[in-house]
């Protein structure tokens, strides 16, 4: 058993979400100076070219890459043998994002009662945590601020089996086509398929936070990855949907065993700003 302070969690989780708002993480980078080269619009050029600009000043000054700071998405793996000591994990990470927004004067946009007085909790929690149990003794902390521009285009269908790889394929295409500019493309198109639809959509967050390009390592997923990125693409929305060939930098998606009477499908898009930032303690 390994002792972790909740002080020590809660220095972390600010830094994150500091960093993780002015500092665009290096594979999103080179993924966007890719597409700058691919793109053919002269019109999508330039605004990859401001784009990559913005990326620039934002890491020299420290300032957030973009106006909307998100709601604060944590993903954490928590070590079987980890001991967290100081205080309760949840109110340590939930310290953590009050201070980093406090320090880093980022934007705060949640509302306590999301159907009535929308009432901003002006510190920018509670974050929304998801929590994984794995081997070993260390705490991974992945902070993932989510602008509401991206996150207002997640979609989930339950298919009937039978629509299978076709079906799943016209919805993601209907999905980002539907969505157009609001999540400021090019984007990262996250695919949850299987599961339960709760589980679905988990799935096609956490596919996120997998760096831009890496393959799923199912030869058989890889390969959907492969062919929904091509026709997502061939759609022709480019750069804030202005036209062009780089409509997204990637498509990731995460599968799960499913029942045999149904085929969840989640799609969760994320902007250019792809903003992720971790940690291991």
């Amino acid at each position: 058993m390994r002792d972790i302070n909740c002080q020590t969690i809660s220095e972390t989780v600010a830094r994150l979400c500091q960093e993780a708002t002015s500092l665009l993480p290096e594979d999103v980078l080179q993924a966007l100076k890719q597409a700058r080269q691919k793109e053919e619009s002269p019109l999508g050029q330039k605004i990859l070219d401001q784009i990559l600009e913005n990326a620039e000043l934002a890491r020299k000054e420290m300032l957030p890459l973009c106006q909307d700071t998100g709601t604060t998405v944590i993903f954490l793996e928590v070590g079987q043998d980890a001991h967290i000591v100081g205080g309760d994990l949840s109110e340590c990470i939930k310290q953590g994002v009050i201070e980093g927004y406090d320090k880093g004067f980022l934007r705060k946009s949640i509302v306590e009662r999301p159907f009535s007085a929308r009432v901003n909790t002006k510190d920018n929690t509670p974050p929304v945590v998801h929590t994984e149990i794995v081997p070993g003794d260390k705490l991974k902390i992945q902070v993932m601020p989510k602008g509401g521009g991206c996150e207002n285009m997640s979609r989930l269908a339950i298919l009937l089996p039978a629509e299978g790889k076709k079906g799943i394929t016209d919805f993601v295409l209907r999905a980002v086509e539907e969505a157009g500019g609001n999540p400021c493309p090019p984007v990262i198109v996250g695919v949850g398929i299987g599961g339960t639809a709760e589980m679905a959509m988990s799935l096609a967050k956490k596919a996120l936070t997998r760096k831009v390009g890496q393959p799923n390592a199912d030869a058989e997923t890889a390969e959907l990855e492969r062919e929904l990125l091509e026709k997502v693409n061939a759609l022709g929305l480019g750069p804030q949907a202005v036209g062009g060939r780089i409509t997204a930098l990637g498509v990731h998606v995460e599968t799960h065993p499913t029942h045999i009477t149904s085929l969840p499908v989640a799609v969760n898009i994320q902007c250019h700003s792809a903003r992720l930032k971790e940690a291991v303690l």
